[in-house]
């Protein structure tokens, strides 16, 4: 499966002062509900951004996404559009430039993105904060199979899936196998950075 992640490039050095919160995980982890959990905590809090990803595939009911097709996505991405952009399971990904401004502004942004572009954004931001969500494999397992996404692709495939690379590691480990409403708490005192544990 091939995977490759490319930055927009900043020629002055790490972008600041805001935090950068990046979740990661395997598919099934219940990374979209823990993140409508925390948007919805934090909606009267304008310092704290969670910017829709570009998608080139439809979005589940549980995503918000934007969907566009392969054509419009390098278009946009000919016009420089992205901060950062990925492909994984056949799609195209990112998040979109403005999140750069954010960031500059001193604000918290929010958002799910593949582990392969970690390094790169660690060096692209100068604070960057990295949270693994998770769950037992049987649990992942379960969940793909409940979903039944046809964008998903070989279940299989998905639940082996690594990314050997230091960069990647996370800060933060969710293992969300319990009450979505508790880890989605432990996930909002991150992005709030106060720290996990309640």
């Amino acid at each position: 499966m091939s995977e490759t992640v490319t930055v927009a490039e900043e020629t002055t050095g790490a972008i600041g002062p805001g935090r950068l919160v990046l979740v990661v995980g395997p598919s099934g982890a219940g990374k979209d509900t823990l993140l409508r959990l925390a948007q919805a905590a934090c909606i009267e809090d304008h310092d704290i951004v969670f910017p829709r990803r570009v998608v080139t595939r439809e979005s589940s009911a549980d995503e918000d996404n934007i969907a566009v097709s392969s054509d419009e996505f390098r278009r946009a991405l000919d016009h420089g559009d992205f901060a950062v952009h990925w492909e994984a399971h056949g799609h195209s990904y990112a998040l979109p430039l403005d999140i750069d401004d954010d960031i500059r502004a001193g604000r918290a942004v929010v958002a799910n993105v593949s582990r392969t572009v970690i390094g790169a954004l660690r060096q692209k931001y100068a604070n960057v904060a990295v949270v693994a969500i998770t769950a037992p494999p049987d649990v992942l397992a379960q969940r793909l199979a409940a979903r039944a996404r046809h964008s998903d692709g070989n279940i299989a495939e998905r639940l082996t899936r690594s990314v050997d690379d230091a960069s990647a590691q996370a800060d933060v480990t969710i293992l969300n196998a319990g009450s979505a409403e508790y880890h989605g708490r432990q996930l909002l005192r991150v992005i709030r950075n106060q720290g996990w544990h309640e």
